[in-house]
Order: C-alpha cells, then structure tokens, then sequence
C-alpha cells in the first residue's frame, strides 16, 4: 500500500498533466482528494491541471483549423455531436467554451467545432486559457473541500464493493442514454 501511495505522490501530476489535455476533470477530482489527504498539493494540482487543458484544447482547436484532413476521419462517427456542439456554440456564444468543461461528452467537440469555422484562434486562446484556469480552480477547490465526504464514502463503498460497479454502471449508462437522445436525428 505505501509503495502505491508513494507512486501516486511521485507520479499523479505526471498523470494529472496528460488526463487534463483531453479534459480531465476526474482526474482533478483525484487530485484535490489526494491533496485533502495530503499525498498531493492542490495549488500544483490547479496548476498543472488549468495548463494542460489549454494546451490540450488549444492543439484541438488548432489540429481543427490547419489539419482538417487528418482530423475527419476521426470525428466521423460523430458528426451528430459535433452538429450539436456547433448547435451550442451558435446558441451560447463565447460562453460555451467555458461551459463545455463542465459538460462530459462536449469538452472534446466544441474545440473541435469552432476549429472547423471562422472562429478567431487569438480569441479561442485567451477564453479557453481563462476557462481552464476558472474550470480547475473550481473543481480542484471544490474537491478538496469534500476530501473528508469523498473518503468517508470510499471506506464505506471499501465494505461493500458491489455498491460502486452498479453506480457507476449506471452512471456511465445514464450519461450514453442522454447524449443519444440529444443528438438522435428528428424525423421532420
């Protein structure tokens, strides 16, 4: 068990960094709660976690404008939401790319949405850099705060292992069920 802990102390902000370049937000989570034990320092965790999602989505939405080509093939299982991305950002505004680091299923597509349009790199680069440092101040903050709940409740699922597979069974089942039902294709 130490040499796990010690693992954790030595690497979590090595894997913290390459998580958060695609999102990362459990990650961060991790983090806080690592940083409330005290194996891992939340000021680092927020650091680390804010810089690797705006390079991360910086290099999506860069990847979107300059290298379409390489991209589509990609992304070509998923033109349903990235029409709703795009749907979201022509509803929302600049808003959205704050937004979207909140929202599982969308953080990867927005990017790549407003990549694929005429949307200004210079002003993607400074709203994403301010919404990475506000998404990672807030989560990492906001996780280490309930450090004490979330290991009160890992000693308890400890007991009683069945309980954490079934929700996060269900979790990850309700969240597939609610992005299939807000990107299936309306019959006109």
């Amino acid at each position: 068990m130490q040499d796990i802990i010690n693992s954790i102390s030595t690497y979590g902000y090595v894997v913290l960094f390459f998580y958060s370049l695609g999102g990362g937000m459990v990650a961060l989570i991790a983090a806080g709660i690592l940083s409330f034990a005290g194996k891992m320092d939340i000021t680092l965790s927020i650091i680390v976690a804010a810089v690797a999602n705006t390079i991360g989505d910086t290099l999506i939405f860069y990847v979107a404008r300059f290298n379409k080509s390489s991209l589509m093939p990609y992304v070509q299982n998923h033109k349903r939401k990235l029409a709703y991305a795009g749907i979201l950002a022509k509803k929302h505004g600049d808003k959205i790319i704050f937004i979207k680091k909140f929202i599982y299923g969308v953080k990867t597509l927005v990017p790549i949405a407003l990549g694929l349009t005429k949307y200004s790199f210079y002003k993607f680069s400074v709203i994403n850099l301010i919404s990475s440092v506000l998404w990672a101040v807030i989560v990492g903050l906001a996780s280490y705060k309930a450090g004490d709940y979330f290991m009160s409740v890992s000693n308890y699922l400890g007991e009683h292992g069945y309980i954490m597979p079934l929700a996060m069974a269900g979790l990850l089942l309700g969240i597939w069920l609610f992005l299939q039902h807000i990107t299936k294709r309306r019959k006109v």
